[in-house]
């Protein structure tokens, strides 16, 4: 075996496009990772150009009121968080990690490309219209309407197959056998939302003003020039990269586990767990990946590996695929806990976009764009990403020993915090907004109420930072916690997290819109704010997040960690030859702080 962190061959079992083991020296580390980094700059430039101001676009160009337009865009967003987990099944069990990615690609560019040709053309949207209430102007065809969403759709499958895979990838060009670069991951993520967040202020800011004042051409079809570039960046740095070999569906896998334990659910589990069904860690040993021991949790799973004499994949599975397929389900509850955060990240463009086009925008001859407000955001998460890993995780260390400062759940429950602030914030600011528009009558005119639009500045702000907190961790545990052989599945866990929570906020929205119209009654959300109680509805919200922090205590109270990175690190530190046969007690050795 070569030494580790020298010229040798990595121990990941990680391969070249071609099968071959690969040199360290030659592939990998922060050389490849910088494509991934740099294409992740410009991708995220391209969506969030979309995304940020597609409620705009769907209110003046398409003339849909506000719970119409808002529930479009949240339901496009949610389909693109959603769609990353049939990606990850395609990467993990059919092409892998690479090619799932190419291909998607230029699914993802094709619908870039007609949305900016939907939103030039003239022929393919209503003539424009000055009505105050949007509603009333002439409505866009089904045809029109068609090719748009169509144009959408496109592009969210596109992205089912690139976003649970860059992260991924750029995730396997750190050898997890060797001390300095797994140390190197611990940073990877931090820097991962910083890439992301870059690309996401240029959307916001430039982007955003070139759609609102100069045209939506201009606005889309940059955009779609700088994913085209990211997608040939990207493949630039093919010779540098490092592949996994696709292990086949991690569905299936959890799916012949649950069947086989289901079948023998009388059987007893033996208190030894030697007696239950492994391979020779000889095998996994092979294939770079880790044997697990088995654990007491979720122990009616552990039936599948149970000897009873039946043979077969769907009758008898080994331990590490039934302690994998605990690990992923373990993780669902965590994951539940965060589909109320999610919610909340949906208003930043749609809700409170619609805020801030009631406010008054000007900085001299300068007007701010609505949507612009986001990059307040982006900055917010900057900053912050930078203080926490440059200030905060160093203080923290002295006292926890933990080399991430605090827990992942811990980082998560302080970001689950952040959320009920931001929701107060919110619901004050607009007691205020609704308080001017009252004093100054124009509440029935839906006009510009006199006030600045940076009183929102503090909720945009506070979601930057809570984003630093709750996303980043959400990121890093579901790809730090799945096993070696589900990482794309566990990274499509924390997109799914956005998906359904874009969708619980047209639930929810659609729902409190028509319950308090009831008996005659105004409403909380309606086309025109003015009158609209968008107050009553954060504070909702408010009520909401307490809530969902009170669940996420209780259930990270019993979450047990995988082995955490200092585990691993220290190992390989005594030792670097000892790790592939002491990986199973890696897998099997828990830290017990929760948040």
């Amino acid at each position: 075996m070569e030494e580790s962190g020298g010229d040798g061959y990595t121990q990941d079992g990680s391969v070249d496009l071609k099968g071959n083991p690969v040199l360290r020296s030659k592939r990998g580390g922060w050389r490849a990772c910088s494509f991934v980094v740099v294409y992740e700059v410009f991708e995220r430039m391209a969506y969030y150009g979309i995304s940020s101001n597609l409620v705009v676009y769907l209110t003046t160009k398409l003339h849909q009121g506000t719970v119409t337009s808002s529930n479009n865009v949240t339901n496009w967003v949610g389909t693109i968080w959603m769609t990353p987990t049939i990606g990850a099944y395609v990467a993990d069990a059919l092409l892998g990690r690479y090619w799932t990615f190419i291909i998607a690609s230029a699914i993802y560019l094709s619908g870039m490309i007609l949305l900016t040709l939907t939103v030039s053309l003239h022929s393919l949207r209503p003539p424009p219209c000055h009505e105050q209430d949007v509603t009333k102007c002439k409505q866009a065809s089904t045809l029109q309407l068609g090719i748009f969403f169509t144009s959408l759709y496109i592009l969210a499958i596109g992205t089912g197959g690139t976003k649970p895979n860059i992260s991924t990838i750029g995730a396997d060009q750190f050898d997890e056998f060797d001390p300095k670069e797994k140390a190197h991951k611990l940073s990877f993520f931090n820097w991962w939302m910083f890439s992301i967040f870059f690309g996401t202020l240029f959307a916001n800011t430039f982007l955003v003003y070139l759609q609102d004042n100069v045209g939506w051409t201009l606005g889309y079809g940059l955009p779609t020039a700088g994913l085209a570039m990211s997608i040939l960046i990207f493949i630039a740095g093919t010779p540098f990269y490092r592949h996994r070999r696709p292990t086949g569906s991690p569905f299936t896998r959890m799916a012949r586990v649950i069947v086989a334990a289901l079948r023998k659910w009388r059987a007893p589990v033996p208190s030894d767990p030697k007696e239950l069904y492994e391979l020779d860690l000889e095998e996994y040993s092979q294939k770079g990946k880790f044997r697990i021991d088995s654990t007491p949790s979720l122990r009616f799973l552990s039936k599948a590996a149970v000897k009873d004499g039946s043979i077969g994949p769907w009758k008898l599975c080994p331990v590490t695929q039934v302690e994998e397929t605990k690990q992923m389900l373990l993780m669902i509850p965590i994951l539940v806990a965060t589909f109320v955060p999610s919610t909340m990240i949906a208003q930043v463009n749609t809700l409170f976009v619609k805020q801030g086009a009631t406010l008054q925008r000007g900085i001299g001859n300068f007007h701010i764009p609505p949507a612009s407000l986001s990059g307040f955001v982006t900055i917010s998460m900057l900053v912050s990403v930078v203080l926490y890993d440059r200030f905060f995780v160093r203080i923290m260390r002295r006292w926890t020993k933990n080399p991430r400062g605090i827990t992942l759940l811990q980082r998560m429950a302080i970001g689950l915090v952040l959320h009920i602030l931001i929701m107060v914030t919110a619901s004050l600011a607009e007691r205020r907004r609704l308080g001017v528009a009252r004093e100054n009558g124009i509440v029935e005119k839906d006009g510009i109420v006199p006030l600045s639009i940076f009183i929102l500045l503090p909720q945009f702000v506070l979601m930057g930072t809570a984003d630093a907190f709750l996303e980043v961790a959400k990121i890093e545990f579901f790809y730090d916690q799945a096993p070696e052989s589900m990482k794309s599945l566990g990274t499509s866990y924390s997109m799914t997290s956005l998906g359904i929570g874009n969708f619980i906020s047209s639930f929810l929205l659609s729902t409190v819109s028509r319950v308090t119209k009831r008996h005659q009654h105004k409403g909380w959300i309606l086309n025109n704010i003015n009158v609209s109680h968008l107050d009553y509805y954060y504070g909702f919200f408010a009520v909401l997040n307490v809530l969902n922090l009170v669940f996420f205590l209780v259930v990270s109270r019993f979450y047990i960690y995988k082995a955490e990175v200092s585990d691993s690190m220290q190992i390989l530190r005594e030792n670097p030859y000892m790790l592939k046969s002491r990986v199973s007690n890696q897998e099997r050795d828990v830290n017990t702080h929760t948040s």
